[in-house]
């Protein structure tokens, strides 16, 4: 090796050396000068912004965007009773709440909890609320929280407007009116209602005793609303279920009326489950995973054929397994309207009292309108042969003392096949 090249080695070695310890020296020496900047530099100011007060009963409020699932609401009031009954209004899951009795106290749980809405109480030992609200919005460290002030007080709008609160809500006021401020200055989508103020003779808790009757109409109201679309949801996929499987005509829908009327004879109390009632109409809905060449062949099925149609039990409990409304009796009718009194039906080969009741009182609907309707297969079956055969089948297919209801309820059995079965 040429003595230049083995100097040049050398050379390149005891730079790289060296330069491991320099460079982490110079390194570190960077991170301190810039510690030290940041320490003396002053904590930045937010920049003001102008919000539009809600006094009580007025209109809108600027929007801040769309609030996150879970809105975090500080109650800060030195008054432990309208904490509580604070916090009961908000106890629900788009809320998540903490309460303070000071300014201190929410000063520190602001700092770390970082909360989305303040409600604020302005009279209160120590640091008064107008205060606390000017210092919530001034310092970055709390996350800029909307402000709703609460006072029993004469405090004008543009006394709040200066401490930069987004709303002010006067003593008493209506849990309707609170939850509509909340969702206004959080940017939330609330259900609009109409709030009347009360004179100065109505206190907080009967303004709130007022309300809670109103809420529960609008719950009311509103839980109907969706189960109407529901239901009608459901009525079109299992109009759709009949669509593929040619011939069938109107079963779902009178099957599901057989199946409620013996269910009203047996057990009124199982249709306050109402997933009963979906599940009654979509207890074929795992056939959407049989081919149609199946489902429409005129002769007799294979074995594995037949096996393909019993696979729909357990299909149709799974596809529905994920929808709350059907939680509860419905998808047990999904999964066992085929099972038989005598253990030998599909899927799991329950026996008897085994089967779930809404199931086993299917199963003799299912029964009486697959033999009195139209198949591929074959004719239908005349009303009195039907009746005889699931007559015979007590206590082997058929719960006996489901049978027993079927023989009492005949007759209106009957006019309901008359009213829909020969219009399929």
């Amino acid at each position: 090796m040429p003595a230049w090249l083995t100097w040049l080695l050398v050379g390149v070695v005891v730079w790289a050396v060296l330069s491991i310890p320099v460079t982490l020296y110079l390194g570190r020496l960077l991170r301190l000068v810039g510690r030290a900047d940041r320490v003396a530099a002053p904590e930045p100011e937010l920049a003001a912004e102008p919000h539009p007060i809600v006094v009580s009963g007025s209109p809108a409020v600027a929007r801040r965007g769309r609030p996150p699932a879970q809105r975090r609401i500080l109650i800060v009031d030195d008054d432990a009773g309208l904490r509580m009954l604070l916090r009961a209004t908000l106890a629900a899951d788009e809320f998540e709440v903490e309460e303070a009795e000071s300014a201190q106290r929410a000063s520190d749980l602001a700092r770390f909890w970082r909360p989305s809405v303040v409600l604020l109480d302005v009279r209160m030992p120590g640091i008064d609320g107008l205060s606390f609200c000017a210092e919530l919005k001034r310092k970055p460290v709390f996350g800029a929280p909307a402000v709703v002030l609460l006072t029993g007080t004469e405090l004008s709008g543009e006394q709040a407007e200066r401490a930069g609160a987004d709303a002010l809500l006067r003593k008493p006021f209506s849990p309707l009116e609170l939850v509509g401020v909340l969702d206004r200055v959080s940017g939330a989508d609330g259900v609009a209602v109409e709030f009347e103020p009360g004179g100065e003779a109505h206190e907080q808790l009967l303004l709130y005793a007022r309300d809670l009757g109103r809420l529960l109409e609008i719950e009311r109201v509103q839980r109907r609303v969706v189960q109407d679309a529901y239901r009608e949801t459901v009525t079109a996929l299992a109009n759709a279920l009949e669509a593929k499987d040619i011939g069938t005509g109107l079963h779902s829908l009178r099957v599901r009326d057989y199946a409620v009327q013996l269910t009203t004879a047996i057990d009124a109390s199982l249709l306050g489950d109402p997933s009963l009632e979906y599940g009654y109409l979509l207890h074929d809905v795992g056939k959407i995973a049989v081919p149609n060449a199946v489902l429409e062949k005129p002769a007799p099925l294979t074995p594995d054929e037949v096996e393909i149609v019993r696979q729909h039990t357990v299909i149709g409990a799974e596809i529905l397994a994920d929808v709350t409304f059907l939680h509860g009796e419905g998808l047990k009718v999904i999964r066992s309207h085929h099972e038989r009194w005598d253990g030998t039906g599909y899927p799991d080969r329950l026996i008897g009292r085994e089967i779930p009741l809404g199931a086993r009182i299917f199963a003799v609907a299912d029964a009486l309108d697959a033999m009195t309707g139209h198949r591929p297969y074959r004719k239908p079956a005349t009303w009195e042969a039907a009746t005889h055969e699931i007559a015979e089948q007590a206590g082997r297919q058929f719960d006996p003392d489901v049978v027993a209801a079927f023989s009492r309820e005949n007759d209106t059995l009957r006019r309901l096949y008359d009213y829909t079965g020969k219009a399929a």
